[in-house]
This record gives C-alpha cells, structure tokens and sequence, in this order.
C-alpha cells in the first residue's frame, strides 16, 4: 500500500504473521504501511522510501535489527526507530536505546500498542509551539528540532530531544523516573524506568560538560543552571 494520511510506517518483520497483524493495525490508525522480510532490504527500502518511523525487529536473519539502527544513525538518518523483539533481555533493550532507538516493544505485544507506541514516537517528533528554551550552556529550538551545547549544534534522537525539553520546561524541579517515562514516552512506568536512566546517560555524553541534569538519588533528575 501507499502512504496514507499520517505517513509511510516500514515494518520490517520476518515473522508473516506479526507484520500482517502489525500493518493492518497500522493501516486502521491511518498510516501508509510497507514490509520488508529481510534486513539488508529493509536498509535499502528506509533510504528509498524515507517512512516516518520505523518497525524494526531485532532479530532478522543476515543483518539483523541492531545492525540496521546502527548503520541508519552512523549515516545521520534520525527516522523515529521502535524495536520489537521475542528477547525480553534488558541488555538487548539498553543496547537497542544506546544506539539510538526511540523506544522498544517486547513480544508478544498487543497490536494496538504497537500502534499507540507509533504515534507518541511521532507525536514527539513533529515539534510543539514556537519556543526556545535554555538552561545553562544548552539551549534548544522546540519547532526547529534543534539543540545546542556551548556554540555546537548536537544530534539527538527525537526520544533524547523531548526528554531535554521537558526536563528544559521545569527548571529546578526534581522529576521522577515514573513522571518522566510517563510525561515522554506516553506510557505507565511497569515498561521499565531504567529506560529513562539510558536516554539521561545518552543526553549528558553529548551535551558534556555543558550538561544541566542533574541526578536526584533515591528519585529521578531535575535541569539545574549550575
């Protein structure tokens, strides 16, 4: 099928069943769908056809889900990325968000999960308000998707540019892991705070000694000026 009123959504999945189930959903929600069985395909299909996000399975024979992330982020493709997988392995989980996935769906998963996943990752990634927010030395362009450290423009996934701007908007506050994980990943803090925990250590070894979060022991973070 075509792209549908919302965009394109890959889903690359070896598993028939999965990808028709996962695409008929999808479709429903108003997204164009199309799925590619084999990775090094899929590599090719997400440059050809430039979807709005992509459904990506981490374990594919040849060049599997992880490979395929990676190579898409060391080439500067920031396509909003959410992982499914049948390993329920938080070393699988961590790895997927270190390299630069949006979030991360373990099987077996409700379709319409799957769905809702898809559209927060989008959601976050479309921008918000015209607005600049600064804390410190880092400063971010809300609509433009942009995010400063000093004088350097820094690359963060759209997962790692919403949890900086929400931490941005509440200077000085200490926000908790469950606040967090709800307030930018849309979902209830049984999927796992340690998610927060990958993207803030992702977020301060790129902004660096500019970074403003701070960690709060026993509770969550807070954006401090310093």
């Amino acid at each position: 099928m075509g792209s549908a009123g919302r965009g394109l959504v890959l889903v690359v999945e070896d598993e028939t069943a999965i990808a028709e189930l996962a695409a008929l959903y999808l479709r429903r929600d108003g997204f164009g769908v199309e799925v590619e069985p084999d990775g090094a395909k899929a590599l090719a299909a997400i440059r050809r056809l430039r979807p709005v996000a992509v459904v990506l399975d981490i374990g594919l024979s040849g060049m599997d889900g992880i490979e395929i992330c990676r190579a898409l982020r060391a080439a500067g493709d920031w396509t909003p990325v959410l992982f499914v997988t049948a390993r329920d392995d938080e070393l699988d989980r961590l790895l997927g968000l270190e390299i630069g996935a949006d979030d991360y769906l373990a099987k077996p998963f409700s379709p319409r999960e799957l769905a809702a996943r898809v559209r927060t990752v989008l959601r976050r990634a479309s921008g918000s308000p015209s607005t600049t927010l600064a804390c410190g030395g880092v400063r971010i362009d809300v609509p433009g998707r942009r995010a400063w450290a000093g004088e350097a423009e820094i690359t963060l996934t759209s997962t790692e540019f919403d949890l900086l701007a929400y931490l941005l908007r509440h200077p000085g506050q200490v926000l908790s892991r469950d606040q967090l994980l709800s307030a930018v990943w849309g979902y209830a803090a049984a999927a796992g705070t340690r998610t927060v925990d990958v993207h803030v250590a992702q977020l301060r070894a790129k902004l660096g000694d500019d970074s403003p979060i701070r960690t709060v022991r026993g509770i969550g973070y807070a954006a401090d000026a310093g």
